[in-house]
């Protein structure tokens, strides 16, 4: 049946089974037939040493194993850890595409930067431990022969959930869950808190979660649905300045690519069928625009201080040693109707009209080849905040039970258009000001410096990541839709990926409840603890 099939997976992975860029089930040994018509050429030209017709240096190349849609956190652990597992070295030729060169508007590099093990399901727990493992010991990874060791700056300052009496009850049911899978998290009481954040204004709090990392090293359906299994064939890229296409062939299709990865999807032809079908099924990944703001406090809390997640949906964390603080609040939850990206065609791609009976051709318009190179933070309007509107009363625009805010008292409106990544400083002195005030009652004064916005690649279904292969599109595998949380996850995220390629089935963290095919059997993989 395929609803059990759909649950376990598509067993052993396509490139475990040594499938690699193939047409008409020969294997193209690319290198070597290039290195023929070298020699062919050079034998007919008089004398010199080979040069080539023209330059392609700027294209990718024509054959890859694997073609990664996207050069972020998610995309590039994907091919980090497919390499590092390999079989053999050089066995596996993996391709990252990213459109956006200068990393200036990536999710990536444009995030708050935390990490944190509470969660309320087991998998996301798991993952975050293993992340942080991964961060706190990069040089083992990540480490070049001869260079400097890397410093990630990684500063594990903890996470500090609050809790109105309403939800007090999910918060200490979500401890037991995180101790149990080994993350290390203490409930405090009001009275706890004011001890040790005595910067701190308990009102309204009921119950805290305080989570910090340890400093050691430790087919047919049930319905009898006919389906059509997929495979997509080539990707073609498109460089900025040219007109030019490179077709690459390939043997997997890995879609990391974040808020846009549901337009990939489509290009695909994933959800291009009848309503409440496999073949129907869209992936629900859409952009929401979120703003970080960084502001300075001179009185603020020192360096001791965690991130702070209020009920109100607020959250802070201390940057640096100069008294600045990173935070911002998620919008009131807004229900979606179908997926994908909203407004004008932003990431410029397209569907080839050269689908053949062998499957579609997936084209990506990118602006450049990929480049490894982190985009600086945009400039924003600096302003002396004048005025405060407080909260009528603490925890009071919250849902009972829910750790977000209410959407019964915060207008459907408030979700900020996706159509660009400008700032609306309005929103932190209507919206997110007056809770932190009313925590913080040092951040009564302080001065907004700097602001800027990115993308959730929001997964509107039930917020969790998407990992693994799809059902019917056999040879696309996903790394999506983590809504938040997957720069923190993305070490074990990529590692998952990866075994499922190579292994067919998840080997270090069974991340099942994460597959494509929940979204078809309308099983939620559903976090409570989102920011």
């Amino acid at each position: 049946m395929l609803r059990r099939a759909l649950r376990l997976g598509l067993g052993p992975g396509l490139l475990g089974r040594g499938l690699g860029a193939h047409r008409e089930g020969s294997t193209l040994d690319w290198h070597g037939k290039v290195s023929e018509i070298k020699k062919k050429i050079q034998s007919v030209l008089p004398g010199g040493a080979w040069s080539p017709l023209c330059d392609t240096s700027h294209l990718p190349p024509e054959h890859s194993d694997v073609v990664i849609v996207g050069g972020g956190v998610l995309g590039l652990s994907v091919a980090y850890w497919l390499k590092r597992l390999e079989k053999r070295q050089g066995a596996i030729r993996v391709l990252v595409v990213e459109r956006d060169h200068t990393y200036s508007q990536a999710s990536t590099v444009l995030s708050v930067g935390g990490i944190r093990q509470q969660f309320s399901l087991p998998e996301n727990i798991q993952l975050s431990l293993f992340s942080v493992e991964f961060l706190r010991n990069i040089n083992e990874y990540l480490a070049v022969v001869d260079d400097p060791p890397l410093d990630l700056q990684f500063n594990p300052s903890g996470y500090l959930f609050l809790a109105s009496e309403e939800g007090a009850t999910i918060m200490e049911n979500n401890v037991k869950v995180q101790r149990q899978e080994g993350a290390k998290v203490c409930l405090m009481s009001p009275e706890q808190l004011r001890k040790k954040f005595p910067w701190m204004n308990t009102e309204g709090v009921a119950l805290a979660s305080y989570g910090f990392v340890s400093s050691s090293n430790h087919m047919e359906t049930a319905i009898g649905e006919k389906v059509t299994l997929k495979r997509i064939h080539e990707v073609h890229v498109k460089v900025d300045h040219s007109q030019e296409y490179q077709p690459v062939e390939c043997a997997i299709v890995v879609n990391a690519a974040g808020a846009w990865s549901g337009r990939i999807a489509e290009l695909a032809g994933i959800g291009k069928g009848p309503s409440g079908t496999l073949q129907g099924t869209k992936l629900p990944v859409e952009p929401r625009k979120r703003y970080v703001y960084l502001w300075h406090c001179p009185q603020g809390p020192g360096l001791e201080a965690p991130l702070v997640a209020d009920p109100s949906g607020a959250y802070f964390r201390r940057e640096g040693l100069g008294n600045n603080y990173l935070g911002g609040c998620s919008p009131a939850e807004v229900s979606s109707v179908g997926s994908g990206c909203r407004g004008e065609d932003r990431d410029r791609v397209s569907l080839s009209s050269q689908a053949s009976l062998a499957g579609p051709v997936l084209v990506l318009m990118s602006r450049s080849p990929l480049a490894l190179t982190w985009g600086l933070l945009p400039p924003s309007t600096t302003y002396q905040a004048d005025r405060l509107k407080r909260p009528a009363r603490p925890g009071s625009d919250v849902c009972p039970g829910q750790r977000k805010p209410c959407p019964h008292l915060c207008p459907q409106e408030e979700e900020p258009d996706p159509g660009n990544l400008e700032v609306d400083h309005d929103f932190f002195q209507e919206k997110v000001w007056p809770h932190l005030a009313q925590r913080v009652p040092a951040f009564e004064t302080l001065k907004v410096r700097r602001a800027w916005a990115g993308y959730y690649d929001y997964n509107t279904f039930d917020q969790n990541g998407v990992v693994g292969p799809h059902p019917l599109v056999v040879n696309m595998y996903f790394a999506t839709g983590f809504s938040g949380h997957g720069l923190q996850q993305a070490p074990a995220v990529g590692r998952a990926v990866a075994e499922m390629m190579l292994e067919g089935h998840f080997q270090t963290i069974n991340l099942s409840p994460f597959l494509f095919s929940r979204f078809y059997l309308g099983e939620k993989a559903q976090e409570h603890c989102i920011i």
